[in-house]
């Protein structure tokens, strides 16, 4: 028996293999606590290391264009400590070029599908706002789809997919069976915080949905599913793993 294993490493000098668009939420503030909201800095920052180890370009563009502001609590600078042990975020926050990265993104209405190999969705908390109902993005989620392009969502990301359909009218997670934050999961986040964090729960709206399969592993366990061409990722620490399966799943084209 032969085992051959390979590591995604892009070595300098190798040619660029590819590249990925990133979508995350523009600034916004939460309509339930008040707090500003944007982005989840470790599920940009972790599946980019994916990606450009991997050799693939990464472009990020947002909702509405130009500066990011991420979570407060994802920052692992944050007074909170909450996120301080994610050194992979701080390793990026030192780097100019990420830094540039944020300072100015494209508008998602001004991306040529075209361009890019795969689309990968950025979670936090401005998402369950500016990703829900957004039918510009919903479009461009599922064009990337329907060329069969891997298509990926991570944590609350995953509520575009309450909606989101294809060109026949269908909703995309029709027949699929996918994952996103868990109920378990916003119960320790209200209690942590001594607030109800979000404004609906993306399980409990999934699992209204006919003819799909949502799912869910342990709290905040590394978690994702891969279902054809749509990759999901349960929260903020599957956003590795689902960058893996989608690295995977180019291999593979």
């Amino acid at each position: 028996m032969v085992t051959e294993v390979k590591h995604y490493v892009h070595f300098h000098g190798a040619p660029v293999r590819g590249k990925i668009l990133m979508v995350a939420s523009s600034p916004a503030v939460s309509k339930q606590t008040g707090w500003p909201i944007g982005f989840w800095a470790a599920e940009l920052t972790h599946p980019l290391r994916v990606f450009e180890e991997a050799g693939y370009e990464v472009e990020l563009a947002s909702t509405e264009g130009g500066k990011l502001e991420m979570d407060g609590y994802s920052n692992p600078t944050d007074a909170s400590g909450y996120s301080a042990h994610d050194v992979i975020s701080l390793g990026y926050l030192q780097k100019p070029e990420f830094q540039q990265m944020l300072a100015n993104t494209k508008k998602l209405t001004d991306v040529n599908v075209e361009d890019y190999d795969a689309i990968f969705l950025v979670g936090g908390q401005g998402p369950m706002y500016t990703f829900r109902g957004n039918r510009a993005l919903e479009k461009l989620f599922a064009t990337f789809y329907e060329m069969g392009k891997p298509s990926t969502a991570v944590c609350h990301s995953t509520a575009l997919l309450l909606e989101a359909r294809l060109s026949n009218g269908e909703l995309l997670v029709k027949g699929k069976t996918w994952t996103g934050f868990a109920d378990a999961e916003e119960d320790f986040a209200d209690q942590a915080t001594g607030v109800q964090v979000q404004p609906y729960r993306i399980e409990t709206e999934a699992k209204k949905l006919p003819g799909t399969h949502f799912k869910v592993a342990a709290p905040f366990s590394a978690y994702a599913i891969q279902d054809g061409n749509l990759i999901t990722g349960q929260q903020q620490n599957s956003g590795a793993a689902a960058a893996e399966l989608l690295v995977e799943l180019l291999g593979t084209n």
